[in-house]
């Protein structure tokens, strides 16, 4: 087999696990700050994932899930989040692209 038809094959491999997780976490619809806010106060006791993340800046990253569906959000100043919010902080929020 090439070195062509091999990194071909690998890729193709990559994809369907790529492909496979996305099926099996569902739809992760990315929102903007003040949405992820409103649907935060839309739940009646919200669970929020948190982690800051970033490389070359902080980013506040945010996660929740509500009415079956899972939104995400990042910012570079942290959410006013709910008081009624429970939240889990997490080492990473890993959303595939």
């Amino acid at each position: 087999m090439s070195s062509a038809s091999t990194a071909g094959a690998t890729a193709a491999a990559a994809y369907s696990i790529l492909a496979n997780a996305v099926k099996a976490s569902g739809a992760i619809i990315n929102v903007s700050p003040a949405s992820f806010s409103i649907i935060l106060n839309r739940a009646e006791k919200p669970l929020v994932i948190y982690t800051q993340g970033g490389f070359l800046a902080a980013k506040h990253q945010y996660l929740t899930s509500y009415k079956g569906l899972v939104f995400f959000t990042k910012d570079n100043q942290l959410l006013n989040l709910p008081s009624n919010a429970e939240i889990i902080q997490a080492k990473k929020i890993w959303i595939p692209s």
